[in-house]
């Protein structure tokens, strides 16, 4: 039963965390809208942002599964008190809390902002910022560009957080189960 609750928690990150990490990664370098008089190439695409905050939020559904494996397999595997998974725990916790509380609503909030008047899929036209009708364009372009950075950044923490976790996984500081 071990090793199948494993291959599942296993599976399950790979096939949920993995996707999210790689859209909301993506989703700044679409949603920042060019400078303005910038004559470079850019790859601004509302279309393409609004697809991949789609990404994001159907896989964060099914991300659930992830942590719900883990503590399956660890309560199977006796090792639920263990230093490592404890801290991998938390930072599953925090990764969480981030992507839920800044990651999903920095780049709503970037689609509503610039996406207002246009028929872009998964946006929630019309709620604006935190649903409270305040998208209308309200934020400038230098705004836009700067919230676009800042979602880069909080993206990369969440991401960081991920690869911690999968190397306590593998690793298991102090752990005698063998890594």
């Amino acid at each position: 039963m071990t090793k199948l609750l494993l291959s599942l928690h296993v599976l399950a990150s790979i096939l949920a965390v993995g996707p999210i990490t790689v859209a909301a990664s993506m989703f700044p370098r679409y949603a920042k809208p060019p400078a303005p008089g910038d004559d470079v190439p850019h790859d601004h695409d509302l279309r393409t942002a609004a697809f991949l905050h789609k990404i994001c939020r159907g896989y964060a559904v099914v991300g659930i599964a992830v942590p719900v494996l883990g503590l399956a397999t660890g309560a199977q595997m006796g090792v639920l008190g263990d230093a490592w998974l404890v801290a991998s725990i938390v930072l599953t916790t925090i990764a969480a809390a981030l992507l839920m509380s800044m990651v999903l609503p920095g780049q709503r909030e970037l689609l509503e902002e610039e996406g207002e008047g246009h028929d872009l899929p998964g946006t929630g036209a019309g709620e604006g910022a935190a649903g409270t009708g305040a998208g209308s364009g309200a934020l400038t372009v230098a705004a836009r560009r700067s919230a676009a950075a800042r979602l880069a950044m909080t993206t990369g923490i969440f991401n960081l957080l991920w690869a911690t976790v999968v190397v306590l996984m593998i690793v298991r500081p102090g752990s005698t189960t063998g890594a």
